[in-house]
């Protein structure tokens, strides 16, 4: 036997073995998020957030919106995030040097007036600031406009100096809230207020939803191919995904499209980094590290329901650069982390979660090139005979797909946020389709994100349409079933 052909039988069964057990892990944390959302939907939906609403207890929250470039959704997001059912409630939206009418469109509807504000110098910014408005009539909003630097952290990081309230609460201007999302996030603080420090939320596509006044009032799922696969990649990665995480205290990211931290730590860790490219993930990782390395305890909570809803790219480049971008974002986290890797001192993180990451999340986009070329190659040279080939592809993709369909017969059964046959034939068929194109696509874009953070290159970013998605806000998916979606 040559050594072609013992590399070639070698790798096709260590990539069988590869893709069986990663796929058994997010069954794993799969049934563990079903087997939660289930019991969940027996108990009354709403149950105890009428009295967060009504208790003078509840901690204030102030919600931080960077925007750029939004004007044709900032009017009614703006509008959604005030009316939102909360106690004390202050919504700080930071114009990040737009150059379009995002502004005046703001000044225009909430008939903004230039205010004396002091703003706190606790966070690293950069951007100066170059005004403060306020509604004429009261209302809790702040708008302040900034010169731009580039990153929306800096925005995120002014918006918090300005804050007056215990709780930070981010979110994208292009993501929509149901109307007691911030109660149901802000649960699991007034439950455990001493070790809850941070929460994160599931977070839907809105495309094709009908939107009215800032809220989802007709949840659809999109037709077509790339926002249908990636309905289907949210679903699993969020409903089931992070919550099977959340079960075993694994919770690594707190998405930047809707998040809530407490203040006294988000600041204790600098704010939003203003120097990584994945402001989000490095908040979140960095938390995991200074209170493990100070030996404190705490909790990161997940909530499933309600959720919010965010627009993702509908258009292939934008797509691409996405996905590259979230590669590139967890190569420097773990880099930047990499102490805590394998650690015992950093707990179930640096033993279980950072190492499930770095072999799976960003190195399974190299087993998956390399598995692509090794078996075109052993079919066409009889190397390999059909029967490894065809139980490859079980492992991989059909078991791959097995997974995304367990998530959308759990929704159906549990929250039923989609009504109809159409909406669950055409999550089952994202399901299916994600597995044959687009993730072989995926891998190739993965694979540039991972050259980019090696090279060390900077990311740029998209202008695109308003309201279309050119960022992630978290690096969620490698090869993977679970996290193959961000937010």
């Amino acid at each position: 036997m040559s050594a072609l052909e013992s590399f070639i039988r070698g790798f096709a069964w260590f990539s069988i073995w590869y893709f069986a057990i990663l796929n058994t892990i997010y069954l794993i944390l799969i049934m563990l998020a079903a087997f939660n959302a289930i019991g969940s939907s027996r108990r009354t939906t709403f149950s105890g957030l009428t009295e967060i609403f009504t208790s003078p207890l509840a901690p204030g929250i102030s919600v931080v919106v960077p925007v750029r470039n939004m004007q044709d959704l900032i009017v009614g997001s703006t509008r959604g995030l005030l009316n939102l059912s909360y106690p004390r409630l202050e919504v700080i939206v930071v114009d990040d040097g737009s150059t379009d009418e995002t502004f005046s469109r703001l000044k225009e509807e909430f008939r903004l007036v230039e205010v004396d504000k002091v703003i706190r110098t606790e966070l690293e910014t950069v951007g100066r600031v170059l005004s403060v408005h306020a509604p004429a009539n009261g209302e809790h909003l702040l708008v302040i406009r900034k010169e731009s630097m580039g990153r929306p952290a800096d925005a995120v990081n002014t918006g918090v100096n300005a804050s007056r309230h215990p709780l930070i609460c981010r979110i994208d201007a292009d993501t929509y809230l149901d109307e007691t999302a911030l109660l149901s996030l802000a649960k699991p603080f007034i439950e455990d207020p001493v070790l809850t420090i941070a929460a994160g939320a599931t977070i839907r596509v809105a495309n094709s939803c009908v939107i009215r006044g800032g809220r989802v009032v007709g949840p659809r799922v999109p037709g077509g191919w790339l926002q249908t696969i990636q309905a289907a990649e949210y679903l699993r990665a969020f409903l089931l995904g992070r919550a099977g995480w959340s079960q075993i205290r694994g919770m690594l990211f707190i998405s930047g499209a809707f998040g809530l931290f407490r203040r006294d730590v988000y600041e204790l860790v600098g704010g939003f980094h203003l120097y990584t490219e994945g402001d989000d993930l490095e908040m979140t990782t960095s938390i995991h590290h200074r209170l493990r390395d100070e030996g404190r305890r705490y909790r990161i909570g997940f909530v499933p329901e309600p959720c919010s809803w965010t627009m993702v790219p509908s258009r292939y480049k934008v797509l691409a650069h996405q996905r590259a971008r979230w590669s590139q974002i967890l190569s420097e986290a773990l880099w930047i982390h990499k102490v805590m890797l394998f650690n015992p001192k950093y707990g179930g993180v640096g033993l279980v979660v950072l190492p499930f990451y770095l072999i799976f999340e960003l190195f399974g986009a190299v087993v998956e090139a390399v598995a692509i070329i090794v078996f075109i190659i052993g079919w066409a040279t009889g190397i390999l005979n059909p029967a490894i080939v065809l139980l490859f592809i079980v492992a991989g993709l059909g078991y791959a797909s097995l997974l995304t369909i367990i998530a959308v017969i759990t929704e159906e059964v549990t929250y039923h946020r989609y009504s109809g046959w159409r909406n669950f034939a055409l999550l089952i068929y994202g399901a299916i389709a994600e597995n044959f194109g687009f993730r072989q696509v995926y891998t190739w874009w993965r694979l540039r994100g991972m050259a980019d953070a090696i090279l060390r290159r900077k990311a740029t970013w998209l202008e695109t349409p308003s309201g279309e998605r050119a960022r992630p806000a978290t690096p969620a998916p490698g090869a993977g079933a679970t996290s193959r979606a961000g937010r």
